[in-house]
Order: structure tokens, then sequence, then C-alpha cells
């Protein structure tokens, strides 16, 4: 007669796989079109109570430096002192507060964002997270993807550029997406 299984009581703990996480956003240039970008080297941790996900936390760190937007000079400018300030303001952070469930299986995260040194509150839509799996070499692996919209000048960046045509190059809502994948501790 083998040992009986003991469910588990209380969250598991879970690490952000940042090869297989992406940060991205969206913002209007000129009105007219989106320019996306994104941030690699993404960390994190989940907390996850199973049992009653409502109870669970999750934090992220975001390295500023690694913005990509596949344009070398707008990279910089966006490193500069003029937008992110990489220099003074290297990670972008958020620190969940509240969980929410919503009807069906979605979320909605509450939480602390930290862009160039200035936080406010942001909720996020969460679809997740998804059954766990194991991959090739046994980790127990699960995902999530969050969106949410802020608008940039509540963070301090508030650079611009009048157009001839009356409207601003940069627009100040930003879309924000992250498809994270966890590694459970």
């Amino acid at each position: 007669m083998g040992t009986p299984k003991i469910a588990q009581v209380g969250p598991s703990s879970w690490k952000i796989d940042p090869a297989h996480t992406a940060a991205e956003f969206k913002v209007k240039h000129m009105m007219i079109t989106n320019v996306k970008g994104q941030f690699s080297g993404v960390s994190g941790t989940l907390s996850l109570d199973e049992q009653d996900v409502t109870n669970s936390k999750v934090e992220v760190t975001i390295p500023t430096a690694t913005i990509n937007t596949r344009e070398p000079d707008r990279d910089t400018h966006l490193k500069s002192a003029d937008f992110f300030d990489v220099e003074r303001f290297p990670t972008i952070s958020f620190k969940s507060t509240t969980v929410i469930r919503r009807p069906g299986d979605d979320l909605e995260v509450e939480g602390d964002l930290t862009i160039h040194g200035v936080t406010r509150k942001v909720r996020l839509a969460v679809e997740g997270p998804t059954v766990a799996g194991k991959d090739p070499w046994g980790n127990t692996r699960i995902g999530a993807s969050a969106i949410a919209k802020i608008n940039r000048k509540d963070f301090g960046l508030v650079w611009n550029t009048a157009l001839e045509t009356g409207g601003l190059l940069v627009g100040d809502d930003v879309g924000i997406t992250i498809d994270a994948e966890f590694i459970k501790a």
C-alpha cells in the first residue's frame, strides 16, 4: 500500500521564464498608426493559490534598457531622459494588490505599476493561468496573458512634438500586453 497523496495547502511558487515571456506595448505615431515595441529579460514571481485564485500574488520586473522597436535611433531616444531615462530608472515594475475573478475563467489583477519612478494603480485583464504542463526536462509550467491601457503622462512620460497638421508626434494612450510563462519553483 502506497503513501496517500496529500492535497497541497496554500499557494505554490512560480518563477517567470524570461526566454518564453514577452512584454510589449503599442502607441500611436503621428495619430495615424501604432508603433509597437517590446522589452526582454522580464523577471518575476507568482504565488498561485489554486484553491482560491483571488489570494494569488504576482510581481514583474522589466529592464527598460532592453527596449526594442526595431529602429535603433528611436530606441536610443526612448532610453534617453526624454522618455524612460534608463540610467535613472532601470526597471518598470508591477506588484499585484488584488485579484478579482470575472465571469468565466478571466481575472482582473490590480496592482502598483511603477514607470519612470512614478507609481500608479493599474488594472490588468488576465487570461489564465493555463492548465499546468510538464516540459521535456521535467519542469512544470503554466502561462498567462495580461493587457492594460495606460496614459503615459500619468507616469511622467510627457515628451512630445507638435505636428504641422495640428496633431502630436506621440499618442498618450499606451496599450500593454504581457505574455508570461512560469516555471514551478
